[in-house]
């Protein structure tokens, strides 16, 4: 069996591989498994039980380099071995699985779903090219889509991550902002600036920002590009015109993911029965490859208060009728 691994570009290849490649060397004569590194990507071929063996700790060295972190030959042994102790003969192979969890940049931070409708919208992105979250606020539905970029990023599957929003104001009219056009659509942004600094350091989000490897863009910005190797995520969608929507739809370009999320609950359009999402939703709800999933209440994780809040203004639920709380 064989598997190419995409090294991330934030890797420190020495801290990672070793000097002269050693770490990949001892992984070779341990598990008994070809290994080559070049050009960015690392294959492995050999027995299936010692693939996987060996991808789970190319993956661990993965995470060392990232961190600039230079195991010693007993740490890199030791790893080889828990590792290889941990495969079934019936194991699976798996270049970015995040049924349980996702990596990302963020030392330590391992992100997991809260429940089986997050679980099973993380599996959707997962084995989806266009996937929809729909929910009201607080349900992860934004936070858990980039996560899985910063994942997919990360593992190597895509060389970009882009998050836009439309800029359309919630219900108040700000007037004109003062600053240049960064200064302007930056309040707009922010929620999805606020996710990634959640899951990445202030350095390496900078540094990838600077690079284009993470765009936060308004949707505007959006026209005219086609998106190839990147996963997209469109978020607040329900703010956007059947236009708009269409539009960023038709950006995907080949090996690219999108995500799209919104709360048909809290349209800000002057006209809300002109919302692209809820319009996509109907069009697209036949086509093979997109999946819709649609995330309630109860997997608010926010402020425990949160979920009564929106008891409190759903007009069908019990506060509105006059029930007790």
């Amino acid at each position: 069996m064989q598997l190419t691994l995409r090294v991330p570009e934030a890797v420190d290849r020495v801290a990672a591989f070793g000097t002269g490649e050693r770490n990949l060397k001892m992984v070779r004569e341990t598990l008994g498994v070809s290994i080559s590194a070049r050009d960015g990507d690392v294959s492995i071929e050999g027995e299936r039980p010692s693939v996987i063996a060996a991808q789970g700790v190319i993956e661990e060295l993965f995470r060392a380099g990232d961190k600039r972190r230079t195991l010693s030959r007993q740490q890199v042994l030791d790893l080889i071995a828990d590792r290889a102790a941990s495969v079934r003969p019936d194991s699976t192979l798996s270049d970015s699985s995040w049924a349980d969890r996702l990596d990302v940049y963020a030392a330590g931070r391992r992100l997991e779903p809260k429940g089986d409708n997050q679980r099973a919208y993380l599996n959707a992105i997962e084995t989806n090219d266009l996937v929809f979250g729909v929910g009201p606020a607080g349900t992860g539905k934004t936070y858990l889509a980039v996560a899985a970029a910063i994942h997919l990023l990360k593992v190597g599957r895509v060389k970009k991550a882009i998050l836009a929003r439309p800029a359309v104001e919630a219900g108040e009219k700000l007037g004109y902002l003062p600053g240049d056009l960064h200064a302007k659509v930056n309040p707009y942004l922010r929620p999805l600036l606020d996710a990634l600094e959640d899951m990445m350091d202030y350095t390496t989000m900078k540094r990838f920002m600077a690079a284009d490897v993470v765009e936060v863009v308004p949707l505007a910005f959006m026209r005219g590009r086609t998106l190839n190797d990147a996963v997209i995520i469109l978020d607040e969608a329900q703010n956007t015109t059947r236009g708009q929507m269409q539009m960023f739809l038709t950006r995907m370009g080949q090996r690219s993911k999108m995500i799209v999320t919104g709360d048909p609950s809290q349209i800000d359009l002057p006209e809300p029965g002109e919302s692209g999402l809820i319009d996509a939703l109907h069009r697209l709800r036949r086509v093979p490859g997109i999946a819709s999933c649609m995330l309630d209440k109860a997997d608010v994780v926010r402020h425990t208060l949160v979920q009564q809040i929106i008891d409190a203004y759903d007009p069908n639920g019990s506060y509105a009728q006059g029930g007790d709380a």
